[in-house]
Order: structure tokens, then sequence, then C-alpha cells
């Protein structure tokens, strides 16, 4: 029986090692950012949705989504950095055939997340409410704010696992199976929203509950996928903790979590940068935060065809890095990056052109003028956004790169412009200049700075650091052979 699973697992290898250094770029990369594209969208549309039924509460509840929105980020940000950490070295592995080190990676990878995510759901529920007000709650807003919370905290360990699994699957190349997880849960996330809000009438507890019991069972099928032997590494929690193994815990956590520092970075910043976003809108009122809050999630569903995109880059390119098949690697990113661009720029164009009909649909308010001030604040706010998404392929996927082939001190540095370097100062000082113009157009400062410090260093690892031909390696060697025996 243990044979007979070896050489299943073998084939697997193979298969997969042809795929990813033998089908053309295009078809590839189109084959896996599609359902990337699915999962991310539809996780964004949930957002949109969730957005539109809360704004039927009013103007405060609004306001308070997009404050936890920061907190449900802080989860995703150790998800993603224990996600894309074992993600890139899984790919590496099973390009070089080590399929043990595969599972021990993914498995050491699963504990760590669990154990660090249900530390920080204790912390926050303990410390619920002096979180909410540090993020930026004010006023009316901070009941929503920590009812909201509450659940979003009881989620986190959904949220951390999740994005471990996910990412996994994708650097394996089964971006199909991690969409069928997301998917599942965004739908049903999307449905429940009405039910428990208006049809049970619990409101703002019933988008959270929601939510929770959504990823949950998002995270349940996701799990299932790879304890139902879909995927090519394995989890095996007693394989780390056996005795052999227990000395290389440490030495394996802290290998995943350098690999993976750059998403713990990208993420954190998001959640720090959106807590200073809700902080410098604070003196222009409910109206300000609701506006930058509806601008900022129209912005993550059109940037998250983008996101999508690059997940797809992010298995090709750690694969056939270290299959060291670097013509491939090369026209993997050049591929992805104008194809990235030009869906931008369509997207923006779109933004730009119906932004005040698009601010309008995600606000309800008894409030006439609360409705009027939430649309003139939201409506330059999109427009600059929309300028922002057309020059981020340049610094996202410059990051997503190094990260995915292990350089992850340049990653890291990308990774803190745009929400971090160049973003939070822009915050605190154009407002200051500009009054609210100086806070509605800080994000496209930032991405477009961003943008032009992150262009040397990808040109000068395509050109100077990339060898220009490719190696033959033991995998290589192996087809071949097998080949031969055919």
């Amino acid at each position: 029986m243990g044979q007979i699973t070896k050489d299943t697992d073998t084939i697997k290898e193979i298969e997969q090692y042809k795929k990813m250094t033998g089908k053309p770029v295009p078809a590839l990369i189109a084959g896996l950012a599609l359902p990337a594209i699915i999962s991310m969208l539809t996780t964004m549309i949930y957002n949109l949705v969730d957005a539109f039924f809360v704004g039927r509460l009013g103007t405060s509840a609004s306001a308070a989504i997009g404050i936890v929105m920061s907190l449900q980020a802080i989860f995703q940000a150790f998800g993603f950095m224990f996600g894309h950490g074992s993600g890139s070295l899984i790919g590496r592995y099973e390009s070089e055939g080590k399929k043990d080190e595969a599972d021990r990676c993914l498995s050491t990878a699963f504990l760590a997340g669990l154990v660090v995510s249900v530390i920080l759901m204790t912390a926050g529920l303990i410390f619920r409410k002096q979180i909410v007000v540090l993020m930026g709650s004010i006023g009316d807003i901070i009941p929503y704010s920590e009812a909201y919370a509450f659940y979003i905290l009881a989620a986190g360990p959904g949220f951390v696992i999740s994005c471990i699994l996910n990412n996994v699957m994708r650097y394996e190349g089964k971006a199909f199976y991690a969409m069928i997880g997301l998917v599942s849960g965004g739908v049903l996330n999307m449905i429940g929203d009405p039910i428990f809000m208006f049809g049970l009438g619990l409101g703002i507890d019933g988008a959270g509950l929601s939510t929770m019991i959504s990823q949950y069972i998002s995270c349940g099928i996701l799990l299932y996928m790879f304890l139902s032997g879909k995927t090519i590494a394995r989890i095996s929690p007693e394989t780390v903790l056996k005795k052999g193994n227990r000395k290389r815990i440490l030495k394996d956590v802290f290998r995943i979590m350098k690999t993976g520092f750059p998403s713990l970075i990208r993420q954190g910043l998001n959640s720090v940068s959106t807590m200073t976003l809700n902080i410098c809108a604070g003196p222009y009122g409910a109206p300000g935060i609701a506006a930058m809050t509806i601008a900022g999630r129209v912005m993550m569903f059109m940037g998250s065809v983008l996101i999508g995109v690059g997940q797809a880059l992010q298995p090709v390119s750690a694969f056939n890095y270290g299959a060291k098949k670097y013509k491939r690697l090369r026209e993997s990113f050049m591929f992805t990056w104008i194809t990235g661009t030009a869906m931008m720029l369509v997207m923006a164009s779109m933004g730009a052109i119906f932004s005040d009909r698009i601010v309008r649909v995600f606000i309800d308010d008894p409030d006439p003028a609360a409705i009027a001030a939430t649309v003139a604040a939201g409506t330059p706010a999109l427009r600059c956004m929309c300028v922002a998404i057309i020059v981020q392929p340049v610094s996202v996927l410059s990051n997503m790169i190094f990260q995915s082939i292990g350089r992850s001190r340049v990653a890291s540095f990308i990774a803190t412009l745009r929400s971090g370097i160049c973003y939070i100062p822009a915050l605190l000082i154009l407002p200051n200049l500009f009054g609210i113009f100086g806070l509605q157009s800080s994000q496209m400062i930032a991405d477009i700075l961003a943008s032009i410090i992150s262009a040397p260093f990808m040109i000068r690892f395509f050109m100077k650091e990339v060898p220009d031909r490719d190696e033959r390696t033991a995998m290589d060697e192996q087809i071949d052979k097998s080949l031969l025996l055919e």
C-alpha cells in the first residue's frame, strides 16, 4: 500500500513539473489566474454587498465596518505570512522532487498559524473596546464597531488557516480547488447577510455572525481538499511532532516566517494604514470615514483582479526559479505585467467615469445631508484611487515575484512602500496642506511613488541577476529516464 501511494505521488510530481515548466506561459498564467480572479472578485463582491447591506443601517454602521476591516487584516496578515512563506518553499521543494520536505513545511505552517491565531483571538476579545477606539472609532460608531469586532475576532483562526491553505494550493497550481473554498464562503456570506441582518432582525450583529459562520465553512472546505488527497503536499502534524523532527520546528517556522515576512508587512501595514486613514478622516465625521471606506472597498474590488493575476504569477515564478528555467521566469513576469496593466486601465476608466453613482449605491441614511456629504467626499477619493490602480502592477508584481523566489529582503522593502513608507506619511502630511483633498489623494500619491521606487529593483534583477540560460535539474533527469522506460 505504501509503495502504491509513493508511486502515485511521484506521478503527480512529474505531471506538475511538466505543467509548470512546459505549458505555454499565456495559457498557464490564464488557467491559474481565472480561478484566482474569481476567488478575489467573490471576496470583494462580498465586501461590497456587505457594505451595501450595512449601509442600510446608517452612516455610523458603514463607518464601523471600515474601521473593523483593519482588525480582520491583522489575522489575514499572519495567514498570508504563513501561507506565502510555506507555499513558496513548497513550490520550490516540489520542483526539486522533495515531497517529504513539502509535507513537513505545510504541517509546520498549519500548526504555527493555528497557535498564533488563537492567541490573537483571545487577546482581542479581552481588549475589544480599547482596540476599536484605538483603530479610530468615535462617538456613535463605537457600539457598532465593538459588536462587529466580536465576530471578526471569533472568526480569526478561520481567516488564518484559510489563508494558509488557499496560498499553498495556489503554489501547487491547484487554483481551482482554492477557488471552490473561497467562493463557497463568499456566496454563503452574501446569502447570510440579509437573512441574519433583516430576516432575523440582528442588525450589525447579523453581518458579523454571517461572516464568522461562512468563514469557518470555507476553511472546512479548503481543509477537506488536503485531507482527501487532492493536493501533493499533505497535512501531517504527527510528522512535525515526532522525536526526530521536534528540534527542527523552530528552524522550519523561522524559515517559513522569513520567506512570508513580506506578506506580514504588506498586510500588517494595510491594517495600520487603514487605522491611520480612519483617524485622519475623523475630523470630517462619519460621512468622511464612510466615504473613504466605500472608495477603498471599490478600489479593493478593482485591485483584486490584479491580485488574482499576480497570484497566478507566484507559483509559476517560484516553480520555474527552483527548476532553473530562467527564460520562462522572464516571460511569465512580462506577460503578467502587461496583462495586469491593461486590465487595470480598463477598470480604472470605468470607475472614474461612474464614480459618483458608484459611491451613492453604498450609502443610505435618513438624513439627506449625510448622504450628500458622503457622496461629495467619496467621489473625488474614488477618482484618485482609479489613477492609483493603473500604476499598481509595477510595485505589486515586483513584491510578489521577489517573495516567490525567496528574495525576502527586497520583497520586504517593496512591501513597506504602498501602505507604509509612502502612504502613512502622505496621510499625515497632505490633509494638513490641502484639506480633505489631501486625504482623498494620499493613496494615489503613495502608489505612484511606490512604483517609481520599485521599478529599478525589478529592472536590475532581470538584467543583472537572472542567468541568460536555463539549467538542467535532477527532476529533468528523472523525467528523461521515465520516458526511456516507456
